[in-house]
Parts: C-alpha cells; structure tokens; sequence
C-alpha cells in the first residue's frame, strides 16, 4: 500500500501533467491560467459564429455601388453612314457621308427623377433635360425641363433608327418641324428648348403632351418674347394601332439677311408660325405602316401635304421591302409642290443594325431655301450599328 505522502505526490504530479499551456512564452507553465484565446479554443461554444458568418447577411444587403451605377446609368449609341448618289437635271454627283454619329446617357437619380444627354460628333448637342414624375411607377403626369424633341406630326419624335428610309422624315415634317429644309427657321433637328407636360391614360390607350417652347433653333436663347404652344394627343384603340393629332401655334423671326423665296417673309422680320398634323402608324407580323396629312402657315403663306410609309417582311429572316410616297407644296398660292417616291430594301443582320439600300425619286427639290424644279433620283445606301 502507498503512504499517503506518496498518494497524494502521483495525484500532483498527474495534475501538473495535463495543464494546458499559455501562449504567453514568459509566463510560467502550468500556472493553471487560460487566455481568452486559450478558453475558446479548450471550450468552442456551438452557437458561437465567426465574423464573416455575422456579417454575411448584412453583407448580402448592402448595395453593390457598381452594380447601382450600371442600374442607374444606361449608354446608347448609334451611327449611320451613307454612300449617296444623285442625278439631278441631268448632273451626276455621289459621296460618302457619315450622316449621324450620336451618344446619349440616360442617368437615374431617383425612382421618379431622372436626366438625359445627347450628342451628335457630326454636328452639336442635340439634347439636355430632366424628367420628374409625379407618380411611382405610373406614367399619368411627368414634366420635362430643357432642350429635347418636340412632340409636332407623327414622325419628329421617333428615332431615325426606326425610320424606313434613309432621308427618315417626309419631306412635309422636315420643313415644319425645323428639321433643315426651312430656311427662315434653321436647323434644329426637330428639337427645342422648353417645358413640357406629358403622361398616359387608360392603361396607355390616351396620350398627350403639352409643350412651351422658345420657338428658335437650338443651343441659342430665345430670340423674341413670344413662346410657342404645342398639343399632341394620341389615342390607341387596338394592339399596333395609333391616332396621332398635334398643333402647334406661336411666332418666329426670318434668320435670313434676306426675303425667304418660299413665303416671301423679310428678313428679321416676326411672322405667324402655326403648324397642324392629323395620322396615326399600323404594325403588325406582316406590315409596318405610317401616314400622316400635315398644314402649316407662315406669314400669309400656307404649306400642306400627306406622306404615307411603310415596310413589309419578305419571309427571310431580316429582310424587308420598304416603300414610300411623300406629296408636299411649300406655298400654295405659288404652286411650290414636290413628289417624292421611295422604293428599296434593307436587312437587320443584328437587333438594331441594318443595311439599306433605296431608290429616290423627287419631281423638284429645295436647294438653300429655293424651291427648284425638275426630276430627281437617287441611289442611297446605308449602314446603321446602334448599342443600347
């Protein structure tokens, strides 16, 4: 039998044997003391969680701040390139001509506030403007401060990328809606700076939009103290079907140093510039149409006429026949009137991207300002790439 001295120097002995050991080098061994590292690893709790298991799911609800600029900023592009033939009077001419080179950003910066930027390389600033609604997720009430394209005829507000023909507008909306041809006006590209009010009713069957605007080309201020008034109402009965009315009623001033051949406005001088248009466009699977009737008066001069456009699918994938036939008279009284017929085809080889390739006839043309009769016609091929 063991002493009891002995007994209780084996129970010491086994004691000091299974102390853990402290991480601290310059503490004694054995003290009988664990740091807290020493505690947690002797003792793991089960339920206890490391950091990153804490502050995964916060983690996985904060926002992605790269992820929130792509949702918030979109960039499109386009561009549209052109190889132009025309004979005109019996003279031949042709070039290469890069007609549009465009960026634009749409920026979100709220759920209902947002602002967008348009540049053209080959030519200016198209367009600058913010965008408020007034309702979450609704379309009823939205009103937009800068410059952008007014809402007069059918045509103006589409984007050349969805036009049929290389030209895009009719002849009718390029003069009035101050797309070039209307000398007294300048080239404003069909766009203005402005206020407007617009929205949707109905489940989208109503539209309307009601626009103040300087009435002068763009990138300048207003160069009278008379603003311009524009309406355009839409009604959409049925699935691709669309009635378009607008009117558009103010004054201009002649930026010509010189009486306007066409209407016969002097120079610098302030005239009425009223504009109306009644049409309305048709898709469906098997034809794309478009057509409009158009009046407009200038001083005592009075402009009409229609245009109707369209496309049809040729049951190949991509390509499509494309007509058009566009009659319009710069003055009435003067008998300045213009034929014009399109006939051609193009093929989207890619979403938004397409060749085109049109014939193009004109009974008379304008050239700077003057209205010049005698036959026209034109081989137009074009290349588009647009990103959105």
């Amino acid at each position: 039998m063991l002493n009891k001295k002995t007994m209780m120097a084996v129970l010491c002995a086994l004691a000091i044997a299974h102390q853990p050991v402290r991480a601290d080098d310059n503490t004694p061994k054995g003290d009988g003391e664990f740091t807290p590292q020493e505690e947690t690893d002797f003792h793991p709790d089960p339920n206890d969680k490391t950091v990153r298991e804490v502050l995964a799911p916060v983690m996985a609800k904060a926002p992605d701040w790269t992820k929130d600029v792509a949702d918030r900023i979109k960039l499109h592009g386009y561009a549209q390139g052109a190889y132009i033939f025309n004979n005109a009077n019996g003279e031949n001419s042709n070039s290469f001509n890069m007609k549009r080179v465009i960026f634009w950003v749409d920026a979100r910066i709220t759920e209902r506030w947002s602002f967008s930027f348009m540049h053209d390389f080959m030519s200016v600033v198209q367009e600058y403007y913010t965008d408020f609604s007034f309702f979450k997720n609704k379309k009823y009430l939205t009103v937009r401060f800068g410059q952008f394209k007014h809402g007069y005829s059918y045509e103006n507000p589409l984007s050349p990328t969805s036009m049929e023909t290389v030209d895009v507008y009719s002849e009718g909306v390029t003069y009035l809606a101050g797309c070039g041809s209307d000398r007294m006006f300048g080239t404003s590209y069909g766009r203005e700076m402005g206020l407007a009010l617009f929205g949707e009713a109905a489940n989208g069957k109503f539209a309307y939009n009601f626009q103040v605007l300087n009435g002068c080309i763009i990138n300048k201020i207003d160069n009278n103290n008379q603003k311009d008034v524009l309406l355009r109402l839409e009604y959409r009965p049925v699935k691709g079907l669309n009635i378009v009315a607008t009117g558009r009623m103010g004054r201009g001033q002649n930026m010509l140093d010189h009486e306007s051949e066409l209407t016969g406005v002097g120079a610098g001088e302030r005239y009425i510039r009223n504009r109306y248009s009644v049409g309305g466009a048709y898709d469906c699977k098997w034809i794309r149409l478009h057509g409009e009737y158009l009046e407009g008066k200038d001083g005592t001069a009075i402009s009409r006429g229609g245009y109707l456009t369209g496309s049809v699918p040729l049951g190949l994938k991509g390509f499509e026949s494309v007509f058009s036939y566009d009659y319009f008279n710069y003055n009435v009284d003067r008998d300045y009137g213009q034929h014009k017929a399109v006939f051609g085809l193009q093929y989207w080889f890619f979403k938004k991207c397409r060749v085109q390739a049109q014939y193009v006839y004109k009974s008379a043309s304008i050239n700077g300002g003057s209205y010049v009769p005698g036959a026209n016609h034109g081989v137009q091929v074009q290349l588009q790439v647009r990103f959105n």
